[in-house]
């Protein structure tokens, strides 16, 4: 009962999907219903064409008494044939054909409906997934992998494609197939079609037993796929790293070890799965002939109403809900094996988003006097990051935070655009807490250039104007001109719409550094965050990208991460963390003064 109510509760969004397509849901299910009308009616006329053909001397060999709707059919048949057997025997062909084009026609027209619908869930759930990674803040995926996340983004969203919604014709079809050609059967011999659906629930507990393992090694096999995925990913984008270290046999082995967990895992779903159809129609043959032997039965012990011809057409009739119950076991197969890929994609979907706009977020339009930082700690699960910290940037200045690795220069940077929200304390900006303040507003005044400069598989002039809403040649051009970019940009067979690559790698470093200055001189921020910018570069390209950054560094309120301390002596203040905390702060000459913590970086840096 618990797997059950699990499946109800996963299935639930794409109810949510569906209730926006109610039109197309009542037109699949009345072209569906009339083409389950039509088919009945088609295998029903079976009975006739026998009564015809086995007439005697103008006489039928049976007649049915009553007035049941059996009855009148066969009475009606009877008495046309008995003027013109031939005639009779045309008029029924005639409808067979006609309610045969008849049901293909409704066929198609259902299935015409469906296709589109059920494109249209599967675009809303990426979307929909898509958004929301979009809107989680940087320290979900610092928890989370990479290939995991494109596992769910891809493989599961195509499992459930494949496992849920595509079963959605099955539920909607088999069971109007299953109540109408029942409801002929009951017409026919109510008798026979009673025996008949006491062995229904026992087929039905049999095949449930078969498929209750199927969610979780389902589950699996999608964590599997995603592991397997963030292999290739960083195999890939570390391809120079394990080359230099010989590593392609290590590599090829983390691969092939779960590639062959992943091998075994869809042998186990899939013969578990395709234990289905064969299970089903050989419980359906068991059946049709136990009715064989019943039904032969009933007719030779002369106390039933049941003739040979309406025997044959019931026979033909049991025969077509044969397919609809296996299309139902397949399609319970696979609700319990696309649970498991909607489980994970509701993982996704349900995450709690913590830094989001408050309820009457403010717009911020300008920035005017400081940025402050009062008493701000943040703690990332239960490790403190940053304790106690009070900082007041004035505007206009430019303040540097130098420190060792992990004394939190990066997270302190990172608590002014909101990537993280503090624990404790407050971030104002001009006075106002920015959890008052609209994320969109917050981050428009400010630019960001980090070290590793980020570019998309894109044009030089789409990455520039990346965020910006579209921008003119002309100022596109200026901005790469301030960046010291327009000069190898040109030079480009196709300047500025030269595709970078994948990550840019079709530039240099100091080239895909400066097109992302480029960019921040666009986006014109009153307030910059430079995270050591050049520490990664050659000499020149240092130097052309020093001179960019100081460019559009001028009237501007500047927070630098340094790790280079020459590059940040002329900072207006030097803020020194150690530990998370702020343990030094003053111009550079102050701290040399101060002969402590500032001083002995600087030495290192100088003996190295």
């Amino acid at each position: 009962m618990r797997l059950k109510r699990v499946h109800l509760k996963n299935v639930r969004r794409i109810l949510r999907y569906l209730r926006d397509y109610k039109g197309s849901i009542a037109a699949y299910f009345a072209t569906s219903l009339l083409g389950v009308l039509f088919s009945v009616f088609s295998f029903g006329m079976l009975a006739p064409v026998l009564q015809v053909l086995f007439m005697n001397n103008g006489e039928p060999a049976a007649t049915k008494e009553g007035g049941s709707i059996i009855a009148k059919i066969s009475n009606a048949v009877a008495a046309v044939a008995a003027a013109d057997k031939l005639r009779a025997l045309t008029y029924i062909v005639l409808i067979v054909v006609a309610f045969t084009l008849l049901k293909n026609l409704f066929l198609y027209l259902s299935l015409y409906i469906l296709n589109p619908l059920r494109n249209a869930v599967v675009r809303r759930m990426r979307n929909d997934m898509f958004s929301k990674m979009l809107s989680l803040p940087i320290g979900f995926f610092t928890e989370e992998r990479k290939g995991d996340l494109i596992s769910r983004m891809t493989n599961d969203i195509v499992e459930v494609e494949i496992s849920i919604i595509g079963v959605l014709e099955v539920f909607i079809r088999e069971p109007l197939t299953i109540l109408f050609t029942l409801t002929s059967m009951i017409l026919i011999s109510p008798e026979l079609t009673l025996f008949l659906i006491l062995f229904l629930p026992v087929t039905g507990y049999i095949i449930g037993k078969v498929g209750k393992s199927l969610k979780r090694h389902s589950v699996i096999q999608q964590e599997q796929q995603g592991a397997l995925l963030g292999v290739m990913d960083e195999t890939l984008a570390g391809m120079r790293v394990v080359k230099a270290f010989n590593a392609e046999k290590h590599q090829f082995l983390r691969f092939l070890n779960i590639n062959n967990l992943l091998f075994r895992t869809k042998n186990k779903i899939a013969a578990r799965r395709e234990l289905g159809s064969p299970l089903s129609e050989t419980l359906g043959i068991l059946v049709v002939a136990v009715i064989l032997w019943y039904g032969g039965r009933l007719i030779f012990s002369g106390n039933s109403s049941l003739t040979g011809e309406w025997f044959v057409a019931y026979i033909a009739l049991f025969t077509q809900i044969i397919n609809p119950f296996k299309n139902l076991s397949n399609a319970f197969y696979n609700v319990q094996k696309g649970s498991g890929a909607i489980a994970r994609i509701e993982q996704v979907l349900n995450t709690p988003n913590p830094i989001q706009d408050a309820p009457g977020a403010k717009e911020i339009q300008d920035f005017n006097e400081a940025i402050e930082l009062r008493n701000v700690t943040f703690a990332y699960g239960e490790k403190t990051v940053l304790s106690g910290i009070n900082l007041r940037i004035e505007k206009g200045k430019t303040v540097a935070l130098v420190g060792a690795s992990g004394a939190g220069k990066s997270t302190l940077a990172d608590m002014v655009p909101r990537f993280h929200d503090v624990t404790e304390g407050e971030v104002l900006i001009d006075g106002q807490n920015i959890k008052n303040v609209s994320l969109h507003s917050l981050r428009r005044l400010i630019g960001v250039v980090n070290q590793d400069p980020i570019l998309f598989n894109d044009t030089i002039y789409n990455n520039i104007t990346l965020g910006t809403g579209g921008a003119t040649e002309e100022r596109v051009a200026e901005a790469a001109r301030i960046a010291n970019a327009a000069t190898f940009i040109l030079k480009k067979p196709e300047g500025f719409h030269t595709l970078v690559g994948d990550r840019g790698a079709r530039l240099s470093g100091g080239e895909r550094q400066r097109v992302t200055i480029a960019r921040a001189v666009l986006k014109n921020p009153p307030i910059l965050i430079l995270d050591e910018a050049t520490s990664s570069l050659d000499t020149q390209s240092e130097r052309l990208v020093q001179q960019a950054i100081n460019q559009l560094m001028q009237n501007r309120t500047s927070i630098v991460i340094a790790h280079r301390l020459s590059t940040v002596r002329h900072a207006d203040e030097i803020v020194v963390l150690d530990g998370g905390r702020i343990v030094e702060r003053g111009t550079h000459e102050t701290l040399m003064a101060l002969n402590g913590r500032y001083r002995q970086l600087v030495d290192m840096q100088e003996v190295r």
